[in-house]
């Protein structure tokens, strides 16, 4: 059986997800880290059977997942989104990234050197969030001040999943999420 690529429909609540074995509460797992990617495959009731990146699964309160509400434009559609919403330069949030990221290491590098202990450790980096995965052209990056991770190709920005409610402004036409069972054809 030939398993296909990961697709993210949905993502891990900032505050991470408790996750079971099989859709029964006596069979906890390890819970799911915030703002993973994950793809919903099936449903059952309130739980959701959700497939990570490196193929780990588990089931989850699928209530709780945030919805991926669109997906990161094809080659075909980027001309004609920039056109409707204007380029949106990467640089910027690429800049908040480096600072985030210059930050952190910072303050590893003082525990580490016996400068700065755990609690003051964790009084400096509270707060900090970051979250960045770049494939090739393509890039995903969390944006702590819009609580969204936005996908792009070197030439603009658009939203991929997001922590708000989506509002009709948001919406574009995004189909519901297709919820489909293991070993079923797309």
């Amino acid at each position: 059986m030939t398993m296909r690529g990961f697709r993210p429909t949905h993502v891990v609540p900032a505050h991470g997800l408790p996750s079971w074995e099989s859709p029964d509460p006596d069979r906890p797992t390890l819970p799911l880290d915030p703002l993973l990617p994950v793809e919903l495959v099936e449903r059952r009731g309130d739980w959701g059977h959700v497939r990570c990146a490196n193929g780990w699964a588990a089931w989850v309160d699928s209530r709780r997942l945030v919805a991926v509400p669109v997906d990161p434009p094809s080659a075909d559609d980027t001309l004609a989104a920039e056109e409707a919403d204007g380029p949106v330069d990467p640089r910027p949030l690429l800049a908040r990234a480096e600072r985030a990221l210059a930050g952190y290491r910072a303050a590893v590098e003082e525990l580490a050197a016996g400068t700065l202990d755990g609690e003051a450790f964790g009084d400096r980096t509270r707060g900090l969030r970051i979250g960045i995965v770049i494939d090739g052209e393509a890039m995903w990056l969390y944006d702590p001040v819009e609580e969204r991770w936005v996908y792009g190709d070197g030439r603009r920005l658009s939203t991929y999943a997001t922590d708000r409610p989506v509002t009709e402004a948001d919406d574009r036409g995004h189909a519901p999420t297709e919820v489909v069972t293991p070993g079923s054809e797309r």
